[in-house]
């Protein structure tokens, strides 16, 4: 609290400060077009991944061939629309450390094994993610969107001395600071759009108005505090108005922008009944957000790690981490494959979307880079070896698709995400074990 004993009560203050720092709209409008005017479309470049859990039906995943001579494999299958944009890497290796199950989410975007705790002194490192969003979150609403779709009371069990923050995320803001997974729409909803309920541009400029009366309200009475308070206090006042001008100039953007075309959609009532609808759904707020440029980064776990989630709609009621240890059964290792191919084809659909969803010069697709794959190959053996991974999109020019890559197999998978990291712009000296980057992945 600023001062006390003053007209100014303290649930005004409060207000003030949650209009200023916490009114979901806030941290969710859509950017003015004078912003992207400053960043032209096709230097626009947007980074997304995709994590599977319990690692992969391998068998059925790496395809036959290199180069651009290869076949797509059974659980790649539905990526064939987009065979052009999509590279597929074979040989990473995370390297050793982190837990069988912790060390495959840990690593997977920071290259680091996490501390060996199931107390609070968890460490990791930052997750290219986040050092993505540091960069690219100058430019918009928000920094970055971290997804799933389990819940943490979702998760099972966590590796034995490991803490479960380790297999409840892929995304590291710091080398202490794991950063939670999103999986109520509704929530992701108000963090894009508010509680104004709907994408509508009407119910967005008259909550917009709503919120523009409330600060015009705290700043009027804040300055009347401003008169009668010492220099030290008014220090900390001056402080707290240029927070209310930084909101000030988000609700001029997003007023500028508030008549701008957006598919309609209703604020979702919460998490869908069926993974399918749950897992598109997603996919549908995730494009929102790169569609109004709110966020160019966003993390999404299918699965956390130990996952036991059933899959009675494609007719597995298997619960998936059981069935990865399939003890090189071919019968369950085809039902593991069923699975995997499932995610993928509920991607390739997202893909398809971001195809055709025209951005500037191009598509959605056509300036992004999206990430797919598993923290571990076989999962009966827990192989921190091999992962499987691709890359889809057209990373603005910088990546050239069509190919299967096959590495030695003590190539750094950190070796990848220093070659991410330089396609979008913000390269490093070092990630995690790196020794170098992939250079492969140049036109």
């Amino acid at each position: 609290m600023i001062i006390t004993k003053k007209a100014l009560p303290r649930r005004t203050l409060l207000r003030g400060i949650g209009a200023t720092l916490a009114l979901p709209l806030l941290d969710g409008m859509v950017p003015a077009l004078s912003a992207i005017r400053q960043t032209p479309a096709r230097g626009m470049r947007r980074f997304g991944v995709l994590y599977v859990p319990n690692g992969m039906a391998m068998q059925h995943w790496t395809p036959r061939g290199d180069g651009t001579a290869f076949d797509l494999s059974p659980i790649l299958q539905p990526m064939a629309p987009f065979r052009d944009r999509t590279l597929v890497l074979t040989g990473l290796n995370p390297g050793p450390g982190g837990g069988a199950h912790a060390g495959a989410s840990t690593k997977f975007l920071t290259g680091v094994a996490g501390r060996r705790t199931d107390g609070a002194e968890i460490e990791s490192g930052p997750s290219i993610d986040q050092l993505l969003a540091k960069e690219l979150g100058r430019y918009t609403q928000l920094s970055s969107l971290e997804l799933a779709l389990d819940g943490r009371d979702f998760a099972g069990t966590c590796d034995a001395g490991f803490s479960c923050a380790y297999t409840n995320t892929i995304s590291w803001r710091t080398d202490t600071t794991p950063l939670p997974m999103e999986n109520d729409p509704r929530v992701v909803f108000e963090r894009l759009f508010g509680d104004s309920h709907s994408t509508d541009p009407a119910v967005r400029r008259a909550r917009l108005a709503e919120d523009r009366s409330i600060l015009d309200s705290v700043t009027e009475k804040v300055a009347e505090l401003e008169r009668g308070i010492g220099p030290g206090d008014r220090r900390k006042v001056d402080q707290y108005l240029d927070a209310v001008r930084d909101v000030e100039r988000r609700i001029q953007r997003a007023e500028e922008q508030s008549t701008r075309d957006l598919p309609l959609l209703e604020q979702p009532a919460g998490v869908p009944s069926t993974f399918e609808a749950h897992m598109r759904l997603m996919f549908d707020l995730q494009l929102l957000a790169y569609q109004t440029d709110l966020t160019r980064v966003v993390s999404f776990m299918v699965g956390r790690e130990i996952s036991g989630r059933t899959y009675n709609e494609i007719g597995i009621p298997d619960a998936h981490h059981p069935l990865s240890h399939h003890l090189d059964d071919p019968m369950k290792i085809w039902t593991m494959s069923k699975i995997n191919t499932f995610h993928v084809s509920l991607f390739a659909d997202f893909v398809e979307k971001m195809r055709a969803t025209e951005d500037g010069d191009g598509s959605l697709l056509d300036h992004s880079l999206l990430l797919y794959g598993a923290g571990m190959s076989n999962s009966n053996a827990h192989a921190p070896i091999n992962l499987p991974v691709m890359l889809v999109g057209g990373a603005a020019g910088g990546l050239d698709g069509g190919r299967h890559l096959t590495y030695p197999e003590d190539t750094p998978m950190a070796n990848l995400l220093m070659a991410i990291m330089d396609k979008l712009g913000v390269p490093l000296e070092q990630i995690g074990d790196s020794t170098g980057s992939l250079d492969v992945l140049s036109v």
